[in-house]
């Protein structure tokens, strides 16, 4: 725990603080939690205002249940001693680190950006982890992942792919209580370029891949801002893990290179320059087996998921393990029993004669590549679609998303995926001009559920379905809360067996 004056000064050192009315007086005040939450409020809480949709009356819920001061960009009326800063996201960034004492620094951390594969990529990564980690009897690994997070105390489903600053430092917290060594996590081009993981740094990151995506007025102005958001992962990291197959991998490179943290590079991909090399691809219905080739092996792999391509993603896990001196014996093992949950999962009727497959694919690259792999895989069947787009958010997708899908899709079923603010009729109003756009047959069934099974129903045994864009999640973000739902994945056993059934 910290005096408020420490908290007075790291913002006056960073040239963020406007004034601290009343925080002088109040200095000798022991921070002894921080929090943006007025129902997470304990005595002694230096609490956060922040978000688009603060409203005074949080700041004085906190200070009734034990806030004594608080830290904002704006002075409001309640008495109590306060700091006012002028980028609150970067304080936040800097009260956490403090708070916390840099505990990221007790606990080996690999972090993954890229367009698309991130959330398979980590849990390639945790799988690999945690083989190694059994067999030496010590605690399973944590994940911070778009999908769920777990740090050894907090096992949730996730809103952001990575959180908020003091969330993320709290997950390093409890994971090192928890005797946990090692932790996998996303990080975002939001996370970079808002400052949420500001002064961490990783022992090993990898960049996938880079594509458009998340360009809107609320998120990145331009491709470029995306772009260089990406980069900033590789000012902050021990080894940085390149994909060589990317056309933009140079320019990673060179980040890396010019980082005065950054003391290794490994390449991996199918480029016969990649330090970790995969060649001999062989798909499979359920799998797909391939070889890597480096300095000190030169071996055979599995994976137990479709999808060509996850051996970019599996390549990317292999290369972090390797730069993490973890066994040849544990990344093989750990990363054929490997998966995400919602990732390439398929489904069939009894007698798979219908293929159903849920995938999170919600962004241009991802939405490509997993058309293009269907096809591969499925030449002889045509394709059914059940997908949305989210609201007030990475705008360009509808545009996008649409235009994909109706070149490919031989029916399109549009319908609610996290609409938030907007209208879901509106959304999927704005997609449907675009499939059209492209001859595409399209329907708008708002109920998820229903737009699911109307897909089922309607398809017949030459036809493979992709449910994309939510997996297992059982959320849908309406208005500014979210919302208990049903699964994809549990819709899809549902109505399989109904369509059995009625068969």
């Amino acid at each position: 725990m910290h005096e408020l004056t420490e908290y007075i000064k790291l913002m006056e050192d960073n040239d963020l603080l406007v004034s601290s009315e009343g925080a002088e007086a109040a200095g000798s005040r022991r921070v002894r939690y921080i929090s943006y939450d007025s129902q997470d409020i304990r005595y002694g809480t230096l609490f956060i205002c922040k978000g688009a949709h603060f409203s005074e009356k949080y700041l004085a819920s906190a200070l009734e249940k034990g806030a004594f001061a608080y830290i904002s960009e704006k002075k409001y009326d309640e008495e109590a001693p306060c700091l006012i800063v002028n980028d609150m996201r970067k304080a936040m960034a800097l009260l956490a680190d403090l708070f916390y004492g840099q505990v990221w620094k007790k606990i080996n951390l690999a972090g993954i950006t890229g367009t698309k594969g991130k959330s398979t990529t980590a849990y390639y990564m945790k799988s690999i982890l945690d083989d190694y980690l059994g067999d030496e009897d010590k605690p399973e690994s944590a994940i911070i992942s778009g999908i769920d997070n777990y740090d050894g105390v907090i096992k949730e489903e996730s809103h952001l792919t990575t959180p908020e600053a003091v969330m993320l430092h709290r997950h390093f917290d409890n994971a090192v209580r928890s005797g946990i060594e090692y932790l996998t996590m996303e990080v975002s081009s939001q996370a970079l370029k808002y400052h949420r993981t500001q002064g961490i740094v990783y022992d090993v990151a990898a960049f996938l891949n880079l594509g458009r995506d998340h360009i809107s007025d609320i998120e990145h102005s331009s491709f470029e801002d995306y772009a260089e958001s990406k980069l900033i992962l590789f000012r902050q990291c021990r080894t940085a893990c390149i994909n060589l197959d990317s056309r933009y991998a140079e320019k990673f490179i060179s980040e890396a290179e010019k980082s005065s943290v950054t003391e290794r590079m490994i390449t991996f991909g199918e480029d016969p320059e990649a330090d970790i090399r995969g060649y001999d691809i062989k798909p499979g219905r359920k799998d797909i087996t391939f070889s890597v080739r480096c300095d000190s092996f030169d071996t055979d792999f599995r994976i137990g998921m479709t999808g060509l391509f996850n051996v970019s993603n599996a390549l990317a896990a292999v290369s972090m393990a390797y730069a993490m001196d973890i066994p040849l014996e544990n990344i093989r093992s750990g990363l054929r029993k490997g998966r995400a949950a919602g990732r390439m999962e398929i489904f069939t009727t009894e007698d798979e004669s219908l293929t159903v497959i849920v995938d999170y694919a919600h962004n241009q690259m991802s939405f490509e590549s997993l058309f293009a792999s269907t096809r591969k895989e499925y030449p002889d069947k045509k394709i059914f679609i059940v997908f949305g787009c989210p609201g007030k958010k990475a705008l360009g997708r509808r545009k996008e998303l649409g235009e994909i899908a109706g070149r490919y899709a031989e029916k399109c079923f549009i319908t609610e995926e996290d609409a938030g603010e907007e209208k879901v009729r509106a959304i999927s109003e704005e997609i449907a001009g675009h499939i059209k756009a492209q001859s595409g047959n399209c329907v708008i069934i708002e109920d998820r559920g229903e737009a699911i099974r109307t897909a089922i129903d309607e398809a017949d045994e030459d036809t493979v379905i992709l449910i994309t864009g939510k997996g297992r999640e059982t959320r849908q973000k309406r208005g500014i809360e979210y919302i208990e739902t049903i699964s994809d994945v549990e819709y899809v056993t549902k109505f399989l067996k109904e369509k059995k059934g009625n068969g």
